[in-house]
């Protein structure tokens, strides 16, 4: 119990870190974009090619990417129906924050450092989630608030492959599957790279929080958060009960409680929503699922 506390307070005060340089003027908002891209595309890449390497495909892996795809469709219909009486940016607002995970920023990097052996888990939980939100969810928000449906596989696909963690998911899940080996050498040289992936995209949260929000936004907020983690806390418990292993049923348990996706962000702001309120709704949605996440591991008791 001790050091799942010490290592929530490290992860913690890295955030803060990142926040207070910020504050002071050494490193901007900005400066968090261009730590993305680092992330994005060199240690999150290696984080799933190191963890998924020696992995056995079995149903359970692949169940978890139906379970990524289908529980954001989920989560798009219960934010639709609570927010369909509303103005029409509300309710994209809604669809688009209270739906999909944040998982490469913030989801995998907590994982990493708490359940390395729930990281295969999350990685395929991905793969179905980053088809929702390479463009599942505009094709469902088009077709419930903009009654516009033009589907277009093609593009999708390019995006996805575009994204180099959903190929590095991709591939490695091919080899995996044809029992192909990487060499140890490889796998060696990009273990330090994986291990920087917790620092950074936990500096990167602390450079992005943004606590500033529009007075006439807080009730849109306050039910959004609400909604978000309402809902996970429900599954939560739907999830305890079941007859699965530890692992899973862990894993299943902090999804339910991952911060708003950068994608719900983007799409958000493209829409309409203002940024300050949007980037208010992240920032509180991190500050809120890093100690949800450690109670939850507290919680269950598991050690693994």
């Amino acid at each position: 119990m001790g050091a799942i506390i010490i290592q929530a307070v490290g992860l913690f005060l890295i955030i803060l870190l990142g926040f207070l340089l910020k504050q002071v003027g050494l490193l901007t908002k900005l400066d968090g974009t261009r730590l993305s891209i680092v992330i994005v595309n060199v240690t999150l890449p290696a984080v799933v090619i190191v963890n998924l390497a020696h992995i056995a495909i079995q149903g359970e892996l692949v169940v978890f990417i139906l379970i990524g795809l289908f529980w954001s469709i989920f989560q798009i219909m219960i934010a639709w129906l609570v927010s369909k009486k509303q103005e029409k940016i509300q309710t994209q607002f809604f669809m688009y924050c209270a739906s999909g995970f944040n998982i490469g920023n913030f989801t995998l990097p907590f994982v990493q450092g708490f359940l390395p052996l729930g990281v295969p888990l999350i990685s395929m939980f991905d793969l179905g989630n980053s088809i929702m939100l390479a463009g599942g969810t505009g094709l469902m928000v088009d077709g419930f608030v903009n009654h516009t449906v033009a589907f277009e596989p093609r593009q999708i696909l390019r995006r996805l492959l575009k994204s180099i963690p959903f190929t590095c998911y991709l591939v490695m899940l091919l080899l995996r599957i044809f029992s192909i080996d990487l060499p140890t050498s490889f796998l060696t040289m990009l273990q330090p790279v994986a291990s920087a992936n917790v620092f950074l995209s936990m500096f990167m949260i602390g450079l992005y929080l943004d606590l500033k929000l529009p007075k006439h936004a807080a009730k849109d907020v306050v039910k959004l958060l609400f909604l978000r983690y309402g809902v996970g806390l429900v599954l939560i418990v739907f999830f305890y009960f079941l007859p699965i292993p530890d692992v899973q049923k862990t894993v299943l348990c902090l999804l339910a409680v991952t911060p708003v996706p950068l994608f719900g962000v983007i799409n958000s702001v493209l829409a309409g929503v203002e940024e300050e309120t949007v980037g208010f709704a992240s920032s509180i949605s991190f500050l809120l699922s890093l100690p949800l996440m450690t109670i939850l591991l507290l919680l269950l008791g598991v050690t693994f």
